[in-house]
């Protein structure tokens, strides 16, 4: 089906932070397929687990006891202090088992119409009720009806949630990024997390962290809203999770971990054998590696770099980062930027049609990451610059 505007590119094989096309032509790759290859492409010890796991056993179902996936859940449990996982094929299906948390969690409160505060700018997902927690009109338009149980509350804004909790008895919980990747990489006030855990604690809320794009060391840390020293009651990860193979996880803790029961949700395919023992070996990587210390060395180096290349550059709102989580808002709409990286070898994004997106792979050297530096900065001079000129 036509759902995707791809780029004119085949990409055949990777290693690291470099890609090759079906041409031999070599690409740095600053994307990480959308902050999924944390480890690059190719880590030798994602691809002896993959392979050692292939050749043992692929799939039973969830009808019998997995061993890898409760060493992974286990594991997991250790890393955020959470009580217990349920594991989906990806972040959306994630996000709609945290959906139905709070759905049972309301309904044995006996409140009918259970209720989620959701934001402006945030990403969930792409079902029905992802796509409706999302604050995206753009990517609703044309699925109308929209899935009933979600009021909208400006991102970082604690006082518009405040509002809508004392209007509204019907709410059970608040779902939110800690940071917004589809959103233009907004960063919230540096207590916004810390005044909404408050905020579910004093009502009686679920606090749900969306972790898939900011987890798994992303940020600096193992998890973004640990840079707050809180605890959700219930976090969603993906994405680096498996370094490219699906897999999905909804954490909870508390009253939450004991809601699900059998027969309240499930999933086929969900931590069967070979993504858990592909997120196990992620997990060992990162810690055996130090990579978590690697993303905030990084991350000094490519906010000093663009500061130092762009600050003064006219056009230019603001560069944006944490851990590597990166985003140049610019003044402009700049989508035609990834296409012009594309040929300069370099894999980009630009999202909230604004805002120049950089997820980079925590295996990146410092030379490749002051060749990011070099060629974006470039890029973006060059377009204001021609932006200006006139007609």
């Amino acid at each position: 089906m036509s759902n995707y505007a791809r780029l004119d590119v085949t990409f055949s094989h990777g290693k690291g932070a470099l890609l090759w096309d079906s041409n031999g032509n070599e690409y740095l790759d600053a994307l990480a397929g959308i902050a999924v290859c944390a480890l690059g492409h190719a880590h030798p010890a994602v691809q002896a687990a993959i392979s050692d796991q292939a050749g043992q056993l692929l799939h039973t179902s969830n009808i019998y006891e997995i061993k890898v996936q409760r060493q992974l859940a286990n594991k997991l449990c250790e890393i955020s202090g959470m009580d217990n996982v349920f594991f989906a094929n990806s972040g959306a299906e994630a996000n709609e088992a945290a959906i139905k948390l709070a759905r049972l969690y309301g309904h044995n409160k006996d409140i009918d119409t259970p209720t989620l505060i959701v934001t402006e700018g945030s990403f969930h997902g792409r079902t029905l009720a992802t796509l409706t927690a999302t604050g995206n009109r753009k990517i609703q338009a044309g699925f109308e009806p929209l899935v009933s149980g979600f009021v909208r509350a400006p991102y970082n804004d604690i006082e518009a949630i405040e509002n809508i909790g004392h209007n509204n008895k019907d709410v059970v919980g608040v779902m939110v990024e800690p940071i917004t990747g589809e959103g233009g990489i907004s960063i919230p006030a540096d207590d916004y997390l810390i005044k909404l855990r408050a905020l579910c604690d004093q009502h009686g809320w679920l606090l749900i962290v969306d972790e898939i794009q900011t987890g798994m060391g992303r940020t600096g840390k193992w998890f973004a809203h640990q840079h707050q020293g809180i605890k959700p009651d219930v976090m969603t990860l993906a994405k680096a999770l498996g370094n490219g193979v699906p897999i999905g996880a909804c954490l909870a803790r508390g009253e939450a971990a004991r809601l699900f029961q059998p027969g309240h949700h499930g999933s086929t395919y969900g931590g069967n054998p070979l993504a858990c023992r592909a997120s196990l070996s992620v997990i060992e990587t990162i810690e055996q590696e130090k990579l978590i210390d690697r993303v905030n060395e990084l991350s000094e180096l490519f906010v000093h770099g663009f500061k130092e290349k762009l600050n003064g550059q006219d056009g230019i709102v603001e560069i944006r980062a944490k851990g590597l989580m990166l985003g140049i808002e610019l003044e402009i709409p700049c989508a035609e930027l990834v296409k012009q990286a594309l040929d300069k070898g370099l894999l980009i994004n630009v999202t909230a049609g604004n805002v120049v997106r950089l997820l980079p792979p925590y295996v990146m050297s410092n030379e490749q990451a002051q060749q990011v530096i070099d060629t974006v900065s470039s890029l973006i001079v060059a377009y204001l610059e021609n932006a200006k000129a006139p007609t």
